[in-house]
């Protein structure tokens, strides 16, 4: 990584076979989550946080945490967009009709909830970003407990309490407009 940040074009091949294995773990962890008959599969995650990572140009990267944090970030990103645009695409057109008197009882697809946890998580980023971080790191990012506080340069037991927080403010923000 200091290599890269230093911008020899050699490291990023080096670097590149290095972090594979961890991303697409990250890449499956994400899409497990996601709605039965996703369309988007581990290798494109990766390939476009990869692509997207590339375009960024020169980080300075601090450390491994750092990256994979960013890259958690990116690949977060790369399905919240694909979301939104599944849920443009389907506005009108190829919907399954769902009588009104049971429309209450339909379930939100989990492309719909990632958006509203998304939606959420922005939300939570404008009063409190630290608990945002802590919540994209652990949730999506995967990283444990001492990899946010070193990430964040806060202390495990900061960690843990603004977790805590975040995880009630969402699923209280989550609960208000659940059609979101």
């Amino acid at each position: 990584m200091s290599a890269w940040n230093r911008g020899e074009e050699s490291a990023l091949a080096e670097l590149t076979p290095l972090v594979h294995h961890e991303l697409r773990r990250l890449a499956r962890s994400f899409l497990r989550r996601e709605r039965e008959g996703h369309t988007l599969q581990t290798d494109a995650l990766v390939n476009e946080a990869y692509v997207r990572l590339v375009d960024l140009g020169q980080i300075p990267w601090r450390d491994r945490t750092h990256f994979f944090a960013l890259t958690a970030r990116l690949m977060r990103r790369i399905l919240v967009d694909y979301a939104r645009s599944r849920q443009y695409q389907k506005r009108g057109g190829g919907l399954q009709r769902v009588p009104l008197d049971v429309a209450g009882d339909v379930a939100l697809a989990r492309g719909d909830d990632l958006v509203a946890l998304d939606d959420a998580l922005a939300a939570l980023a404008s009063v409190d970003p630290r608990k945002a971080q802590v919540v994209e790191l652990r949730h999506f990012g995967g990283l444990s407990v001492a990899e946010v506080a070193e990430a964040l340069a806060v202390s495990e037991q900061t960690v843990m309490r603004d977790w805590r927080l975040a995880k009630m403010w969402l699923m209280r923000e989550l609960s208000r407009h659940p059609g979101r």
